[in-house]
């Protein structure tokens, strides 16, 4: 039996929106063309800005989460990807910790996992959008219009399930990978580019001085162009360290950046290859468990519980903060927050949402070291428990694989084709792979961060591995669609 738990999304299940999967299967070429209908809406909702709402000369208290979250200020994509990815981090944590049970080798049951966490997504939108408006988002102003409130919520609750709708679409089969995957690529790759080619002016006046500072205008440039503007004034030493322009992304960012892509793709391609072969016609082949077994999927649910502690911590301190109570202290020990000079935004600089938000680049870590090794090890320790839950939950467990490969009548040589047998030889490898893998990504996913590559350094190694990822999906694609026969064993269905 199904977890009561699960039993009581059931009714609500059954009048949330659902893409239905494709009765028979798309060919390549409709489901690079379904991925890109995906992504071209996204980055409408991207540019779409909320209406009644301006957010021009306003800072953004959540940048911090921007990058992860693949949102942008002030759209119909302000929650990103946050309400889809929290709702299956709570289950998962949920189903890690015992709390309840679910056999996902029943059908039924898989199906009421998945239902309920659609329900949870969209519970989290509604819910989300009402803490990002009491969060200060949209300002004191909007705080105080229950008219703007409710339109506010309204447009963000229907954008989110939109999201999660085209999300659906592609992991249903009807596109490529993941949409989660698709739109944090696309997120982080404008940032990076942003980075390396933007020009900005930081302050303009018609005589070339700021009349606050009496200083000459600052134009603030991408990194590459910031960097031949350098060479041009004989100034490349002095680069990125004394000049007022240093606010932009320097060539260590860029270079940190280019380590972290260059670190990624080679860990990626680290594997043990187990042999297999055809149980009738003998034919030799290698099932290949990568080091990465769970690629970066750790990473963005302990990335968004990071952003849900930053966004409910906040919360508790614009409401407790300071007070002398027990909602007081527990605000306390989620986090204290005090402006920052540079951006004019409030910052956490204790409690657990100071630990869990990433000191960004040398000069931060350099600042307080504490801080940033108890970050690293926060960020190691939930990457590794997120790995050893998704590989049980999301079919990718030594049970689940031997029933892959011998319902592809596939078996392991010197071995009986029974899955007893075959899962007890991948027990060998699976769960240390998922393990490594999870510890590594998230001492990576840390030292990124510390070296301050572009576009955060979570924000990069997702991007890296995502591309990595749709590299393989497409080659796998376009093998099963030219050999059909190919299909069970590549996994595709």
């Amino acid at each position: 039996m199904a977890s009561r738990f699960l039993r009581l999304f059931q009714p609500a299940s059954k009048v949330v929106l659902e893409v239905k999967k494709p009765e028979k299967k798309p060919s390549f070429n409709q489901k690079v063309g379904w991925t890109f209908v995906a992504l071209v809406l996204y980055l409408i909702m991207l540019k779409t800005p909320v209406y009644g709402y301006n957010v021009d000369g306003q800072g953004d208290p959540f940048a911090a989460l921007r990058i992860i979250l693949a949102s942008q200020r002030g759209t119909l994509a302000e929650l990103g990807i946050g309400p889809i990815v929290t709702a299956g981090m709570i289950l998962q944590l949920l189903v890690g910790s015992k709390i309840i049970s679910v056999n996902f080798q029943d059908s039924e049951e898989r199906a009421l996992y998945t239902s309920t966490q659609k329900v949870l997504a969209v519970l989290m939108t509604f819910f989300e959008a009402i803490a990002y408006i009491a969060g200060g988002a949209y300002g004191e102003a909007v705080k105080e219009d229950p008219g703007a409130q409710v339109l506010i919520v309204l447009q963000l609750t229907a954008a989110g399930l939109c999201i999660m709708l085209m999300d659906e679409l592609v992991q249903k089969g009807w596109g490529l990978g993941s949409g989660i995957s698709l739109f944090i690529a696309t997120s982080v790759s404008f940032q990076v580019f942003d980075g390396l080619f933007s020009i900005d002016l930081v302050s303009d006046s018609s005589t070339g001085i700021d009349p606050e500072t009496n200083e000459p205008y600052i134009w603030r440039k991408g990194a590459i162009l910031f960097f031949f503007e350098s060479i041009g004034r004989g100034e490349v030493l002095r680069y990125g360290l004394w000049h007022p322009a240093s606010q932009a992304a320097d060539m260590f960012n860029v270079l940190a950046t280019v380590v972290v892509f260059g670190v990624v793709i080679y860990f990626e391609s680290m594997k043990v290859e187990i042999p297999v072969q055809h149980s009738e016609h003998r034919i030799p082949a290698r099932y290949p468990i990568k080091l990465l077994y769970v690629s970066n999927i750790p990473v963005i649910l302990v990335s968004a519980l990071f952003a849900n502690i930053f966004l409910v911590s906040r919360l508790m301190n614009q409401r407790y903060g300071g007070e002398d109570s027990a909602w007081g202290r527990f605000a306390a020990f989620l986090g204290v927050w005090e402006e920052d000079a540079a951006s004019g935004q409030s910052i956490p600089v204790r409690g657990l949402a100071a630990f869990t938000t990433a000191p960004r680049g040398v000069l931060q870590v350099a600042d307080d070291p504490f801080r940033a090794f108890v970050y690293m090890i926060i960020m190691t320790i939930m990457s590794a428990a997120f790995a050893m839950v998704w590989v049980e939950t999301a079919g990718m467990s030594a049970r689940d694989v031997s029933r892959q490969l011998l319902g592809a009548g596939m078996q392991i040589p010197g071995f009986r084709r029974h899955p007893k047998i075959v899962e007890r030889y991948l027990n060998n490898y699976i769960p240390y792979a998922a393990f490594i893998g999870g510890v590594f990504i998230g001492l990576l996913a840390s030292l990124a961060d510390f070296a301050g590559s572009i576009g955060s350094g979570v924000g990069i190694l997702l991007t890296t591995g995502i591309i990595r990822q749709y590299y393989e999906i497409l080659a796998k694609e376009r093998l099963a669609d030219i050999n059909p026969a190919l299909a069970g064993i590549l996994g595709i269905t």
